[in-house]
């Protein structure tokens, strides 16, 4: 069941919350965590029921053994009994279980083929592949459990109730794609006495939040997908302005989709008294690329620093090993995000382009921030390239164009006062040419105008707190929710939801 259906907002969500704050006023705490998790495993199960059981063994499984890891010196009778089988296992031995379990799990189902592909090329062996369908949301909520057994090994679990831990786990707004949550930061606001009531406010700014995430993802990204689409896919060679028509219709089509999608999934949450960390902050402002991670994806790169880069020594080690870490976090971050080369490669860059900011600033180095930001938006505009495309021919085709390797043809217009540039080996015509749907439909002023919007205005988070009950609002609300509903023309996944 996708957030931008039909299906969604006007069946689901409205019976969710009109049954949930009933069971709270009548008391039946327990009943609305159960109406909650069972809502929240149809939502699950409506993609395919297939993998219910999977998602309920692994639940399972990291519940009991962080369970043990906390309950190790606790002189609980309880507690005691569940340890009791596994006093003898040390506690990072359980640890090591757990995160290899969940390792496991993610490679097996988003890796094989991958891996046996790759086997099969270099040693000329010829072993089918087995073609797994990925489960959805495997890899948010592997790395979700694995914070929990890293922070019950720390001892910074405060509760260890089964139906909390499979709330916190499969709650729908966080469960196909983030963000990524720490159990201490959301367990405690569902035993708060204070959400046990409808908040309007809450609900008004959770349906603005909302809103403004259903029209990025089905007016904005998926305008952009199509134009992306056509030059990723459709076209065998792009020229110099096809090709940056392109990566950039891709670059704002992911900024778009992912926004839209943390908006909707923070603003429903607020509808039930649950705040969401927030996820994403207007990313592309960013004037190095260390704050570009601060902003993109917030709580991928808060546990890629806590549970890889930390652990690893972080910045308490020598230059050269704390290089070799920041690398290392942000090839694992590639090849997180899908069983490609092409997300390798996209890691490795952005490990690259950190180290190279980090020796930056070990030698005291300054820059003006117009430059840094101009240096960093147009590196990460080049590297999305790679995110998108399926294969090295395709991403070499795009990136070809964007150095004008394929030609540069500037409108027939100003033939008769640049001619003179037919000597560097520019040509006048049709600036779009090989791809047809663009030449006809893509509007170059919007695309700028809403590269403008994304790099200069206040995000959808910075506007919620200035939300005020006055018309504005509420005529932004309703035309931005119902421009949303009816573009609800077509199945349309967010792109994080392949992750």
């Amino acid at each position: 069941m996708l957030f931008n259906s039909y299906a969604f907002i006007f069946a689901f969500l409205p019976v969710m919350l009109i049954g949930y704050f009933w069971l709270l006023r009548q008391r039946l705490i327990m009943g609305s965590k159960i109406w909650l998790v069972g809502g929240s495993l149809f939502f699950y199960g409506y993609w395919s029921i297939v993998y219910i059981p999977l998602l309920l063994s692994s639940i399972l499984v990291n519940f009991f053994v962080g369970s043990a890891i906390a309950t190790s010196n606790s002189e609980s009778p309880d507690n005691f009994t569940l340890r009791k089988s596994l006093n003898r296992v040390p506690n990072k031995a359980l640890l090591l279980f757990g995160i290899v379990f969940n390792v496991g799990l993610l490679i097996y189902f988003k890796y094989t083929d991958f891996f046996l592909e790759n086997f099969n090329g270099i040693f000329a062996s010829n072993i089918p592949l087995p073609h797994i369908v990925l489960p959805l949301g495997i890899s948010f909520f592997t790395f979700t459990q694995i914070a929990f057994l890293v922070d019950a090994y720390k001892k910074e679990v405060k509760e260890y109730d089964f139906l909390h831990y499979m709330l916190f786990v499969t709650y729908f707004p966080h469960l196909l794609a983030g963000p990524i949550l720490h159990h201490k930061e959301m367990m405690p606001q569902f035993s708060n006495k204070w959400n046990f009531t409808v908040r309007w406010r809450n609900i008004a700014v959770g349906l603005f939040l909302f809103s403004i995430g259903l029209f990025k993802k089905v007016v904005i990204a998926d305008t952009f997908a199509q134009w992306a689409t056509m030059g990723f896919d459709g076209a065998t060679i792009l020229n110099f302005f096809e090709a940056w028509a392109t990566s950039l219709s891709y670059t704002l089509q992911l900024y778009f989709d992912f926004s839209g999608y943390t908006d909707m999934a923070i603003g429903m949450s607020l509808m039930f008294n649950i705040r969401l960390p927030i996820n994403f902050n207007s990313p592309y402002k960013a004037r190095d690329i260390q704050d570009f991670w601060r902003r993109w994806h917030i709580t991928l790169s808060r546990f890629l620093r806590d549970y890889i880069y930390i652990p690893l020594g972080g910045n308490k080690v020598s230059r050269l090993r704390n290089y070799l870490n920041l690398f290392t976090v942000f090839l694992v971050g590639g090849i997180w995000h899908g069983a490609s080369w092409m997300f390798v490669i996209w890691g490795a860059l952005h490990g690259i382009a950190i180290v190279i900011h980090r020796i930056w600033k070990d030698l005291g180095l300054r820059m003006w921030g117009w430059l840094g930001w101009f240096i960093t938006f147009n590196f990460v505009n080049i590297a999305w390239v790679f995110f998108r495309s399926k294969d090295w021919p395709m991403a070499h085709n795009v990136l070809s164009g964007m150095l004008g390797l394929n030609g540069i043809v500037l409108p027939e217009a100003l033939a008769g006062k640049l001619g003179f540039l037919h000597i560097s080996g520019l040509t006048f015509g049709h600036w779009t040419t090989s791809v047809t749907m663009i030449q006809k439909n893509m509007n170059i002023a919007l695309l700028l105008i809403l590269l403008i919007f994304a790099v200069s205005m206040n995000n959808s988070n910075e506007w919620s707190v200035k939300l005020r009950n006055n018309p504005i609002w509420i005529i932004l609300t309703s035309i931005t929710l119902y421009i949303g509903l009816i573009n609800l023309n077509k199945v349309s996944e967010f792109i994080y939801f392949n992750f």
